[in-house]
């Protein structure tokens, strides 16, 4: 089964996503257990505080190691080789979240993903208690809570058993190293716009060739960064 807890100061926040789809479905299938947390549970002052203002100055206020090491501590052990739950910070100087990485994810034993807000956390929180600071991409949000939604979505269609086909998380999107292609229902016909022959002549040898063609163009169009190391070994290079 796959286990997470999220550290967040807006836990409410997962409520109506952990209850919806597939996530829903699977956390009633008891396939998945994921709960959310509030930082604030852990703090120790009348004000329930977790920021200050960063030494050195500068714009916004910074997530403190009190009590934000304590929490993390208490749901997921100690940093070191005997803790057993997998800490991720999301984070803007983490690595690129990548089909990839989700299946490196999965393979861990349990996970606690911990949401940042403000200016970002105390870089001792980050040496002390995290182990993996992942990134959702090159852009700025408010806080972590987006991108933990999206690891958790990314994760639990992986776990067997939530999808209905299990060929949906096989054969997709970033599945491997190049874009799906485009995929085409009834009418065969829309406003001119034809579905391509192949794809209804039930050769299916064709039909997978056809494919395998379609997604290397889309992928050199859209992200020929994809194709960088093929391309180089094709090359010789």
């Amino acid at each position: 089964m796959l286990e997470i807890d999220i550290l967040s100061l807006f836990p409410e926040l997962f409520a109506p996503f952990l209850e919806t789809a597939f996530v829903g479905q699977a956390r009633e299938k008891g396939l998945a257990r994921v709960v959310a947390h509030n930082l604030r549970g852990w703090a120790t002052d009348r004000h329930r505080s977790v920021d200050d203002t960063p030494y050195g100055g500068g714009p916004g206020m910074v997530m403190t190691p009190e009590p934000l090491i304590p929490a993390i501590e208490a749901l997921a052990g100690a940093k070191g080789p005997t803790r057993k739950t997998h800490v991720v910070a999301l984070s803007p100087q983490g690595r690129p979240l990548t089909q990839k990485g989700l299946e490196d994810l999965l393979t861990r034993e349990r996970l606690l993903l911990v949401c940042g807000r403000y200016e970002g956390m105390d870089q001792r929180v980050l040496d002390l208690a995290v182990d993996e600071e992942v990134s959702l991409g090159d852009y700025v949000l408010s806080g972590g809570e987006i991108p933990a939604m999206a690891v958790i979505e990314g994760l639990v269609r992986l776990v067997p058993g939530v999808l209905g086909n299990p060929e949906s998380a096989q054969f997709e999107s970033f599945g491997g190293d190049l874009l799906e292609g485009p995929q085409y229902t009834r009418p065969p016909d829309y406003r001119g716009h034809g579905v391509p022959e192949v794809l209804r002549s039930g050769d299916h040898a064709a039909i997978a060739r056809w494919r395998r063609d379609a997604a290397v163009q889309w992928t050199r169009e859209r992200r020929p960064d994809l194709l960088a190391g093929d391309e180089n070994e094709e090359s010789g290079g």
